[in-house]
């Protein structure tokens, strides 16, 4: 998208949200003027349970970007951005899908039944594990018995989480801050379907995970998944909130964009602002190849919805910023007024945000190094809504290893000014 295909986009959301949902009155016609008091436009609700002073905060730093209090003076709407996963909602969709998958035999033998043309990272230990758990004798193309195979099953659920079954690396050679071969691979599982296709086997698995109890498990392979997902009440309503007050939301994921657009409509966001893991298609159909961002050729495999890679196609296609820029931050004024994330996917972008950044604990070392040290003091904290982790007990070890560096090592943490960032303990509670 262009910088004027963006701003002729936004300008009409803008509008939109001004005549329809305007300060969240549900008649347009008795929406309070431009300049009213913040009291009377719509408010984060207060039944939902945020840590002390969260909303509060969420809420000021949407009423000084708001249409409806008439502090927003801009032509071109501002944004927010969300990552998805354990941010928006609880559990993982893209993971959800590849477990659908499996136990539904909708993943192909890979062509020429060698699993190396599924991933120019994979390791060679990886695929010949993958051979020798799924086998040959299923012709190229076709799909595997994942669903009574379960030693085929269990060797894929092992590699997606990173490692063969032996505890071999499963994935090497790529750079750390703008991919991840584990992610990426769960995306390239679903190539051989068209878009549509994967949009209405997320849909299968959204209805079941919807429809299953909270805490429920499911059985893929030997294994006992996770068989639900929800959507955070508190994210929903801030999205709500910020659409009321014509900040425009968007989402920024490292799931697979089909997925997510199946999706967003649960939170409130039209498909139309959903950026995912894109991947090649030719003559309508999936591949294993990536779609490029910052310059990046389409094919190359370099970068994705991670890490530094989730800022490149943020400003690329919220912002209209093209080729190599892509990935270096934008200067204050045209960058989002709020970001949220739960893991080290996230800390770019949402260290991005200007007014406010919302941080979901899920006691990943970076990006709550990050949150905690809250540089800019625009960081804000709170427990996971369903099921939250335990606070961390022993310190994040900033100062040492926290920082991913792009050949998947570990450094110190350091601020903008150069200065390293001291090891953080986990003061968030629960409420």
């Amino acid at each position: 998208m262009t910088r004027t295909a963006r701003f002729t986009a936004a300008t009409a959301a803008l509008a939109g949200l001004l005549a329809i949902t305007s300060c969240g009155a549900s008649d347009p016609a008795q929406a309070p003027k431009a300049g009213s008091t913040s009291t009377s436009c719509r408010q984060l609700d207060s039944t939902l349970t945020w840590p002390s002073g969260v909303r509060e905060k969420l809420q000021t730093a949407i009423d000084a970007h708001s249409t409806c209090t008439g502090t927003f003076k801009g032509t071109v709407a501002p944004v927010a951005i969300f990552d998805w996963d354990n941010t928006v909602v609880k559990n993982d969709i893209g993971y959800g899908t590849n477990f659908w998958m499996l136990r539904n035999n909708k993943i192909l033998q890979p062509e020429n039944k060698d699993w190396k043309t599924t991933s120019r990272y994979l390791t060679d230990a990886a695929a010949s594990a993958l051979s020798k758990a799924c086998g040959t004798s299923t012709p190229a193309g076709k799909p595997l018995d994942t669903a009574h195979n379960t030693g085929c099953a269990d060797e894929i659920l092992a590699i997606l989480d990173e490692k063969t079954r032996a505890g071999d690396e499963a994935f090497q050679g790529f750079n750390a801050r703008r991919i991840t071969g584990a992610y990426a691979w769960g995306t390239a599982l679903s190539a051989g379907y068209s878009e549509e296709e994967l949009g209405a086997f997320a849909t299968a698995m959204k209805q079941e995970n919807l429809s299953a109890p909270v805490g429920a498990k499911q059985k893929v392979g030997s294994q006992d998944m996770d068989g639900y997902i929800r959507v955070y009440p508190q994210i929903k309503d801030l999205i709500a909130t910020l659409k009321a007050h014509g900040v425009v939301p968007w989402v920024v994921s490292a799931s697979p964009e089909p997925i997510v657009k199946a999706w967003s409509g649960e939170a409130g966001v039209d498909t139309g602002h959903v950026v995912g893991v894109r991947s090649v298609y030719e003559n309508g159909l999936q591949t294993t190849h990536l779609k490029g961002c910052g310059g990046v050729a389409d094919g190359d495999d370099s970068v994705m919805t991670y890490i530094d890679g989730k800022r490149c196609w943020a400003n690329q296609e919220i912002f209209g910023v093209q080729g190599a820029a892509a990935f270096e931050q934008l200067s204050a004024e045209k960058r989002q007024i709020l970001a949220a994330g739960d893991s080290g996917t996230d800390v770019t972008f949402v260290g991005d945000a200007t007014a406010a950044r919302l941080v979901i604990n899920r006691n990943n070392t970076e990006l709550m190094c990050r949150a905690l040290d809250n540089e800019g003091g625009t960081w804000l904290v709170t427990p996971m809504f369903i099921n939250p982790k335990p606070q961390r007990t022993d310190p994040y070890h900033c100062s040492t290893k926290g920082f991913t560096t792009p050949d998947n090592k570990k450094a110190p943490i350091t601020r903008t000014d150069g200065s390293v960032i001291a090891d953080q303990r986990d003061s968030q509670k629960d409420s």
